[in-house]
């Protein structure tokens, strides 16, 4: 399938069915290295289950998949992916330092390397100050930079957010997205969902996904352009309606 690691991220066909429900329905998606990577839609559109077949976490039912350039599932690419999921996997009796390090301990890393990783992280995600807290002490917005650094301990360079920014303040939204910019800069690859269709402009293209399928990708630009729209959220109601005709 496609051409080797010219693509961080590749699928043919991905297919996720329970019983007769089809929740991600012959779904194709190529993803260049170093690209920011939005997929839109509503809840339910079938976008978590993507990212969760993707990263490992639910066996796909019809499809291929090729991350880095090795074939999904495989267990040599896990150490090479970070993923932050919507519902944040942390400890809550645990501090914000113990969380890291423990993610760190997982892929592999020496107290060394947990310890200069954890000090830039920290200060990536401005929570230095908050490092010997409890997480449940800390608010929701505080718990996704946890979550996020997390997800970074390892220095991954496929990276995969989903709906990151879902409950945040507008401000932290802002903030997550200069990071995520950062993070592009450095050479990573991010998938990220979200239902936030502002958030769009933010990456270099987009797919619209809808009941399972992808109905529409591109630039914001070019979305913008096919569907004749102002905005993207005029944008995704066209397209939807023009997907029902089909």
């Amino acid at each position: 399938m496609g051409d080797g690691d010219r693509y961080s991220i590749e699928t043919r066909g991905l297919t996720k069915r329970y019983g007769k429900f089809t929740a991600v329905d012959g779904f194709d998606l190529r993803v260049e290295p170093g690209e920011v990577y939005g997929l839109l839609g509503p809840n339910g559109a079938g976008k978590t289950t993507t990212i969760k077949m993707l990263c490992g976490l639910l066996r796909m039912t019809n499809g291929e998949a090729r991350l880095l350039g090795e074939s999904v599932p495989d267990k040599k690419i896990s150490s090479r992916l970070g993923y932050m999921p919507q519902e944040t996997a942390l400890y809550e009796g645990l501090t914000a330092h113990q969380n890291i390090a423990f993610y760190g301990r997982v892929f592999g890393l020496t107290r060394t390397q947990i310890n200069d990783r954890e000090r830039q992280l920290l200060e990536f995600v401005d929570l230095t100050r908050w490092r010997d807290e409890l997480v449940q002490n800390l608010s929701g917005g505080m718990k996704h930079r946890v979550s996020l650094a997390c997800a970074l301990i390892h220095q991954p360079p496929l990276l995969f957010l989903d709906e990151p920014t879902v409950g945040v303040d507008p401000e932290l939204r802002a903030s997550f997205w200069e990071y995520f910019d950062e993070l592009k800069a450095g050479g990573v690859t991010i998938l990220i969902t979200t239902h936030y269709m502002d958030e769009a402009s933010h990456c270099d293209r987009v797919g619209f996904m809808r009941s399972g399928r992808l109905i529409a990708e591109g630039t914001p630009q070019e979305i913008l352009r096919e569907a004749g729209a102002s905005s993207l959220e005029d944008a995704f109601l066209a397209l939807s309606r023009e997907a029902d005709r089909r």
